[in-house]
């Protein structure tokens, strides 16, 4: 059977660095930090008091009052994304049967779900006399699953619905997925994509206790410095990012604006550490290969790499281990790390981060990674990572790559429609 194949045309964001696509990348490509003071609640005696968070949000602009209680913000921003992806995409769901919207699917990540309400609702229950007074949207604000639920409840979609977590490799998993359920035939058109919210107390002081997120108080602006010598964490993040995956053909007939094909995607894991990685990057390397292979694709092939690179110290060095024995034969391959500018936005990243990679293809321009000065001198010689400045190249295939806690890994392929 001749394999489907699919394609992205509508894109959509609510990140830090921008409310909407055009916003994030113009931001992006001018080298722009989103990290900054934390606002949502008083850091004074964390260890920690700076982070990335989405700017200028309203969520009256896409909800109605009576409505917005009943969303936890991970759900608003997901709904928000969807919206702008699906709009850009030229999709009518207007008239169509019921059979076409079986055929439309809805797969979105999130690592934390509604931990912003959990943790509020919990310390309301415990600072008062015991009685349970929960709201009674308590339980779907804060399920992982139900932004997929609601963007198919927004648009009357029937199709395949469900929430992918695999922490932060979570919304890769779920474009990967998607993939294969229009390779399959299960789906013609698939919104896809992960938000979070997750900058919260107990979210921080969790990332504090575990080592993970960078101090660097004084300089929030320059804290995410991937792969750099003096790099101490990566800097929290929230937002959302929405693609429309859709067959090739189906596409077409519609006269839809194409942005890239999807290659292929590879998942892996490590099995090796709760929370680090493999020191070789052994599920990442796999990861990697598994996606060229499901591409059709050499190392070769490829043009740029959107590195997972958080800004910490074991996992940067493992996955850029994992580049250069996946990119043996091909060092010219330029890597990049966008987290440098949005912080990690977790559960999302992989998302908003495939936003980037597909527009570096279109506009053949290659986003840099800001902060790093001076490349930690255990990282394998002769790669290619792009530092400072947004470069012009010619760029056909590009690669996404996501790793999560636990050893998960998600890397996914897009490329020029030839």
């Amino acid at each position: 059977m001749k394999k489907r194949r699919i394609v992205i045309t509508g894109l959509g964001t609510i990140n830090p660095l921008g409310n909407n696509v055009s916003e994030f990348w113009s931001n992006c490509i001018a080298g722009k930090s989103a990290a900054g003071l934390i606002t949502k609640f008083d850091t004074s005696k964390f260890k920690t008091n700076f982070a990335c968070e989405v700017k200028g949000f309203n969520a009256e602009d896409y909800f109605d009052r009576k409505d917005i209680r009943k969303y936890d913000l991970f759900t608003q921003y997901a709904v928000a994304a969807a919206d702008e992806a699906i709009k850009d995409a030229g999709l009518n769901f207007e008239g169509i049967t019921d059979s076409e919207r079986a055929k439309i699917g809805v797969i979105w990540a999130s690592g934390y779900g509604g931990i912003s309400t959990f943790e509020q609702q919990l310390q309301e229950f415990h600072s008062g006399d015991g009685t349970p007074r929960f709201n009674p949207f308590f339980i779907p604000k804060i399920i992982t699953d139900i932004a997929a639920g609601i963007i198919a409840m927004r648009y009357d979609l029937y199709g395949p619905n469900y929430c992918t977590v695999s922490a932060c490799a979570s919304s890769n998993t779920a474009l990967i997925n998607a993939l294969d359920l229009i390779r399959l035939g299960r789906a013609d058109v698939v919104i896809a994509g992960g938000s979070e919210a997750s900058i919260t107390p107990a979210s921080i002081g969790g990332f504090n206790a575990s080592q993970a997120l960078s101090k660097r108080n004084d300089s929030p602006e320059t804290a995410s410095r991937p792969f750099d010598t003096e790099r101490d964490g990566f800097v929290a993040g929230e937002g959302a990012g929405a693609l429309i995956l859709e067959e090739y053909e189906h596409a077409v007939s519609r006269g839809a604006t194409i942005y890239a094909e999807f290659m292929g995607g590879g998942m892996a894991t490590d099995a090796y550490h709760l929370t680090s990685t493999h020191p070789e990057g052994r599920g990442a390397a796999l990861g990697m290969k598994a996606s060229l292979a499901d591409a059709g694709l050499n190392a070769s092939d490829i043009a740029y790499i959107n590195a997972h690179a958080t800004s910490t110290s074991a996992g940067d060095l493992s996955e850029l281990k994992a580049i250069a024995s996946t990119f043996d034969d091909n060092r010219e391959v330029v890597i990049s790390a966008t987290k440098s500018m949005t912080g990690h936005l977790l559960g999302a990243a992989g998302a908003v981060e495939a936003i980037l990679t597909i527009l570096a293809i279109r506009d053949q321009l290659i986003p840099a990674t800001i902060n790093t000065q001076s490349i930690d001198q255990l990282a394998p010689e002769g790669l290619n990572i792009l530092i400072g400045n947004a470069l012009k190249k010619e760029v056909n295939f590009a690669m996404n790559n996501t790793f999560g806690f636990g050893g998960h890994t998600a890397t996914s392929i897009f490329g020029k429609v030839f």
